[in-house]
């Protein structure tokens, strides 16, 4: 993937979910210069974030530089996945970004109530019409992805872009989703690589965040092996002088599909650790170590017994 002017893209993407929620704009402005002093050339948004504050911040963060850098917003999260509703809404989104064109469109979440190839017909005119790049797909299974690639055959369009939940504590993505994007040529733009800020170790301190705010995330990582990582996670670091956001971060950009994590952050300074992970060395035997720190899901077979 690269930026319209050719920059490639960063190894790590920066999503935007808090602009203009828990983080106001000054906040947001923060956050955004210690991106791209760091290098950070993506950026990830979405229609439904923040009721469009994260957008609307967003470009105008970018208005100076935006031909450097990759952008990425979402459709489809509600109102489903016809070609009305992505229209409408991906219209809104660039008169808030102040962009006539969007690198990266995804479809926010599966519909099972629209066919794919309506999707993928609209994809294929808006980038026909020169409004999009690349199509995307974010929440989707592999068998999904697969449907819509097959869809799009017809279109004459590929997904290229993937959007799923991975981190030491989600690691189902490992089954089947990052060894079809390996295969199929998709990018793998994983979210939540500190699993909601439970790996951040702030949880076990006592700190709160979405985990202690939000009921959808403290089911979602309410599991007690997940605190059971987050704490062996907490412990490595401090024993090697290095934060635990950092080494998270840094595991899930090392597997062999080669991911590009979405960082995030509330402010700056919450920020840095996950930035830092540009720059860490993740040797082969330090991502065993981290690997042993959660269970492995189980394969996608039920014959276990050719399985190494």
């Amino acid at each position: 993937m690269t930026a319209p002017d050719g920059t490639p893209a960063s190894r790590f993407a920066f999503g935007c979910m808090q602009f203009g929620g828990r983080a106001d704009e000054a906040q947001s402005a923060r956050m955004y210069a210690a991106c791209r002093a760091a290098g950070i050339t993506h950026f990830d948004t979405a229609w439904i974030y923040t009721g469009g504050r994260s957008e609307q911040i967003l470009g105008r963060l970018i208005r100076a530089e935006r031909d450097q850098l990759l952008i990425a917003t979402k459709a489809g999260y509600t109102g489903g996945a016809g070609a009305a509703n992505i229209r409408a809404q991906f219209d809104e989104s660039r008169r808030r970004l102040g962009l006539d064109m969007v690198d990266v469109l995804y479809l926010h979440r599966f519909d099972p109530e629209t066919g794919l190839r309506e999707t993928m017909d609209c994809f294929a005119a808006l980038k026909d019409a020169g409004l999009i790049r690349y199509a995307a797909l974010s929440n989707f299974a592999a068998w999904q992805v697969m449907k819509a690639q097959m869809a799009g055959l017809a279109s004459g369009i590929r997904i290229g872009i993937l959007q799923p939940m991975y981190s030491l504590v989600k690691r189902q993505a490992e089954v089947e989703i990052l060894p079809m994007c390996a295969d199929q040529g998709i990018t793998a733009v994983p979210y939540s690589p500190l699993g909601g800020g439970l790996l951040t170790g702030k949880y076990a301190a006592g700190g709160s965040g979405r985990i202690t705010e939000d009921e959808g995330y403290r089911i979602r990582y309410g599991q007690s092996v997940m605190h059971e990582t987050a704490g062996a996670l907490a412990a490595l670091a401090a024993e090697r002088g290095t934060d635990p956001a950092t080494l998270a971060v840094a595991w899930a950009a090392a597997h062999p599909a080669a991911p590009v994590p979405i960082i995030s952050a509330r402010t700056a300074d919450q920020l840095r650790p996950s930035l830092a992970a540009l720059d860490f060395d993740m040797e082969a035997e330090l991502y065993q170590t981290l690997e042993s720190l959660s269970p492995r899901p189980a394969p996608a077979t039920d014959r276990l017994e050719e399985q190494d």
